[in-house]
């Protein structure tokens, strides 16, 4: 189905501050761009009485719904700041999602990586906290929030990610449009992750895309301020929510190492972790999100690692 987001930026303005009016009655006085990713594009939005709105447009329609089910029930389930859901919208051509518009800057700017080690450590006890708030958050069944089916994890992961991931990947590598050696990797590191031992794990809430993008801070202070853009969100295992917290230069704040220090994993947690990162990667060519390609590399480096060290200790 068309969405706006095939229009002009030009166009899309005169058509969110006329959703606003629809919904709120009232006027928007300024409306600024303030960032996009894979599935959307995100605006800031004056109102006339000086409310402000984050306004997320979306390229698919019925993502809106899905975001804010979301929001609901992660903000819900922590002490952190998320945006509030204010309205949702859809009309032929637009998927709009109205949320209060949060403080602090997302930790993606490097600017950040200049902070103390003791601001970044403070950082990262504030956002583990939080994040095990939601993880403490348990469910009888694995899978989609609104209907959970799945008795096991690996159930679930199998079933739902990795079998059509990877033969999707295959499909698109036999047209020349994926890395037969990538793809070579996945199936070796698939192999061996199916035949490690199904821990006890318990379906826990997960945020689904916690990386540093999502989570904002205090410029000046590094202070966490708010989660945001929840993604994936599902009853997990716990230790798929956190191969995320080392995707860019998460590792530059000590967020995975400090949740481990938080929370006992499981013995094969690094190589479950960056079994994740490098399939949700790869994932990302069959969603039409964004590719980042040094971030496959980094990824797939760090898990030819951790398969070696894995070898190792099997053997």
């Amino acid at each position: 189905m068309i969405n706006v987001l095939d229009n002009s930026d030009k166009h899309l303005r005169p058509i969110l501050a006329k959703i606003v009016f629809e919904k709120l009655n009232k006027k928007v006085d300024e409306l600024k761009f303030i960032g996009g990713g894979s599935f959307g594009r995100v605006y800031k939005a004056v109102l006339d009485n000086g409310e402000k709105l984050a306004l997320k447009a979306y390229r698919l329609q019925g993502s809106q719904y899905v975001e804010a089910q979301q929001l609901n029930i992660l903000s819900e389930n922590t002490k952190v700041t998320m945006p509030k859901v204010v309205f949702t919208y859809e009309d032929e051509e637009n998927a709009i999602l109205a949320m209060t518009f949060v403080d602090g800057k997302n930790v993606l700017n490097p600017l950040f990586l200049l902070k103390s080690k003791k601001q970044k450590q403070d950082f990262a006890d504030t956002v583990i906290s939080g994040m095990l708030e939601w993880h403490s958050v348990t469910n009888i069944k694995f899978g989609e929030l609104s209907d959970p089916v799945y008795d096991s994890w690996i159930g679930y992961y199998k079933k739902e990610k990795q079998e059509p991931w990877l033969k999707a990947l295959k499909d698109l590598s036999e047209k020349g449009k994926y890395s037969k050696k990538n793809l070579k990797l996945l199936y070796d590191v698939t192999e061996i992750f199916n035949k490690l031992p199904e821990d006890n794990t318990v379906p826990v809430l997960i945020h689904g895309d916690l990386n540093i993008m999502n989570i904002m801070a205090d410029p000046k202070t590094l202070k966490l301020t708010a989660f945001i853009d929840p993604c994936g969100s599902l009853w997990a295992d716990r230790e798929y929510d956190l191969f995320q917290l080392r995707n860019m230069w998460g590792d530059a704040y000590g967020l995975y190492e400090t949740y481990k220090r938080n929370y006992k994993l499981s013995e094969f947690a690094d190589f479950r972790v960056a079994y994740y990162a490098s399939m949700h990667e790869a994932s990302m060519r069959l969603k039409g999100g964004l590719i980042f390609p040094l971030w496959e590399v980094l990824n797939n480096a760090r898990l030819k690692k951790e398969m070696k060290l894995l070898k190792e200790k099997i053997e």
